[in-house]
């Protein structure tokens, strides 16, 4: 096992991570790990928007060795309750040592596309960006600020004629293109201008695209102080959320073991300087410009 992030200014100083969508699932799971990973003056915030599913969630994990889990209700579409809790986060305790950002909305086959979207975008991606505007300033340094993706977030999934849309973009272009997107989807443009049909796609790509202009803005300081920037692809998790979408789940791993993968990377020092920035699965950077075989089974 990976060991956990050194302490800062000394072996007393407490350790605090937050995770989004924790209430089930993969964010559950990590919240279950990071704290059986940790010590018992650590804290982990276990975050959902649901306040009696996240009270549950955390009182599920109290008692079990390790940190101490808190729960607490954070929706992540509300750009305003992110900063809030930032804000808190950063006057109580200083800052935090590691944000995952995991929340995600699902989705179904039976539904149109369409009628999904707004919430499933302001969600995934809303989420992701005002997560990482408001918690990027309070990662302390050598912390962990990680956003849950997949490898269908790589720019190769996406039409050519997309392509162009993603060099290099700030988060602030990225929102932009985000929301340009979304109305294409509304006004019947989208398929004509490249965009997939399925919205999981375009998503993804975008949630990594974020990751990537954050990083870029920060990449020097962050490799000195050992903070680590990045989105990371837990591979096919056997959840509600992925059953209609995919047929073969012999291959797939629990939430648990997804959560266990994932801290290794997450938690591990020092950083390894190309990782920072990218999507990572299973140790290891994918291409910006490569294909997942999962889009052809999922987007037919």
């Amino acid at each position: 096992m990976v060991a956990g992030l050194p302490r800062f200014g000394g072996m007393t100083t407490q350790r605090i991570a937050l995770v989004t969508g924790a209430n089930q699932g993969i964010g559950h799971a990590l919240v279950e790990e990071l704290a059986a990973r940790w010590s018992p003056e650590d804290l982990v915030l276990l975050t959902g928007r649901n306040e009696s599913r996240v009270a549950e969630a955390a009182a599920r994990l109290s008692g079990a060795a390790g940190a101490h889990v808190e729960g607490r209700r954070l929706d992540v579409s509300d750009a305003g309750a992110i900063a809030r809790v930032a804000a808190e986060v950063t006057g109580r305790y200083g800052g935090i040592d590691v944000v995952i950002s995991n929340a995600s909305a699902r989705i179904t086959p039976d539904r149109s596309q369409e009628e999904q979207a707004d919430e499933f975008i302001a969600v995934a991606n809303g989420g992701t960006h005002a997560m990482l505007r408001s918690f990027g300033p309070a990662i302390r340094p050598g912390g962990r600020l990680i956003v849950v993706a997949s490898s269908l977030g790589t720019l190769g999934n996406l039409d050519e004629r997309l392509h162009p849309l993603f060099g290099d973009p700030s988060l602030e272009e990225v929102e932009a293109l985000v929301e340009s997107w979304r109305g294409a989807i509304h006004d019947g443009t989208a398929q004509d201008l490249g965009w997939p049909r399925w919205i999981n796609v375009p998503s993804k790509v975008a949630q990594v695209a974020a990751v990537r202009a954050v990083a870029r803005s920060r990449r020097e300081a962050d490799l000195a102080a050992g903070t680590l920037v990045a989105a990371v692809c837990p591979g096919l998790v056997d959840t509600p959320a992925s059953r209609p979408w995919f047929e073969d789940f012999s291959q797939a791993r629990t939430p648990a073991r997804a959560a266990f993968v994932l801290l290794d990377f997450i938690l591990a020092t020092p950083v390894a300087p190309e990782t920072h920035g990218g999507l990572v699965r299973d140790g290891a950077v994918l291409p910006w410009l490569g294909t997942s075989r999962a889009r052809t089974t999922a987007t037919d």
